[in-house]
């Protein structure tokens, strides 16, 4: 019995440390949300992504009418599979706006015509100092932006054609 309480400090700190990696191998919450849903969208003025497109300032967000904002880059493969979904939802009548963040307007162009132009308007965040600014954790990352300018909802990583109703349902919820 003695012997067995020599080991008893080394059996708690084998506890103690398999707990420890236990918790690093099995987070809580991998995703870093913004802390903006609820709040109006940060201002800003963002100049065009490239000369044939206008650029976004915050005021054309809030126009009575919801909106999707879009954060992506031409480097981003994920943004490629998003855009038929997002050019579906501004044919159904969703004003889609983006952000692109650290690119080159040739490259912008180039990947618009490659693979769609859902957008209304893109304004160029070469720094990410707008990425930032909204909370953003990466791209391709879509906020809900209510009439008024609010963001209501965001939906982190490449927009599925499993998370179009809740999208369209967090738009419906910005309507009213």
């Amino acid at each position: 019995m003695k012997n067995l309480f020599r080991f008893l400090p080394i059996a708690v700190f084998l506890a103690l440390v398999g707990a420890l990696v236990w918790r690093l191998v099995q987070p809580d919450d991998t995703v870093i949300r913004s802390r903006l849903v609820d709040h109006p969208v940060p201002s800003f003025g963002l100049r065009p992504a490239f000369p044939t497109k206008p650029g976004l300032a915050s005021r054309d967000l809030a126009t009575g009418k919801p909106h999707l904002l879009n954060l992506f880059a031409s480097w981003c493969v994920p943004c490629i599979t998003e855009l038929p979904l997002l050019d579906q939802l501004a044919r159904e009548g969703t004003p889609v706006v983006g952000i692109d963040i650290r690119d080159r307007p040739e490259a912008v162009a180039a990947f618009l015509a490659d693979h769609g132009d859902p957008f209304s308007a893109i304004g160029a965040d070469p720094d990410s100092a707008m990425q930032m600014a909204l909370g953003s954790s990466g791209v391709p990352e879509t906020f809900v932006v209510d009439g008024h300018g609010v963001i209501r909802a965001q939906f982190i990583g490449g927009i599925t054609a499993r998370q179009l109703p809740q999208v369209r349902a967090a738009l419906a919820k910005a309507a009213r």
